[in-house]
């Protein structure tokens, strides 16, 4: 059996794929960005979306048309020290979310909190009100 320096182009990947094995038998993945857990209450819905390494600055939170658009940035730059990297799992850039409310929210019915890397959102429910019409009759000539 040839080394695997003969095999890969990657001088490390089997000594990280010994390194992981561990995890692997857990069946580890790595997370999902903005986890969401959605809770109906009597009164409305409760957002818990998870923003872990995200500055309340950088969320931005938005009603727009009847959707509920939840935009994060993220940035992770370090001044790079000698040498690079073999692996980099920390993720670099934006992402967002965005959730149908309906059209009879507005900015102020929704509350939001940001605490310890968590974006909690209260949501009521809110029907839209229905314009009631008169009758129109037709008009009856004779």
């Amino acid at each position: 059996m040839l080394p695997s320096i003969f095999r890969r182009s990657r001088l490390f990947d089997d000594f990280f794929d010994n390194f992981e094995a561990p995890l692997r038998r857990v069946n580890f993945t790595p997370p999902t960005l903005m986890r969401t857990d959605v809770k109906e209450t009597e009164t409305g819905y409760e957002l818990d979306i998870d923003l872990p390494g995200v500055n309340k600055e950088d969320v931005k939170v938005e009603l727009n048309e009847g959707y509920l658009n939840v935009n994060a940035t993220t940035s992770k730059r370090v001044d790079e020290e000698e040498g690079s990297y073999i692996r980099k799992e920390r993720y670099e850039g934006s992402f967002s979310r965005s959730f149908y409310v309906g059209d009879a929210l507005t900015n102020e019915d929704i509350k939001a909190r940001f605490e310890n890397g968590t974006l909690r959102l209260s949501v009521p429910k809110k029907e839209l009100q229905k314009e009631v019409e008169a009758p129109k009759y037709i008009e009856i000539e004779g």
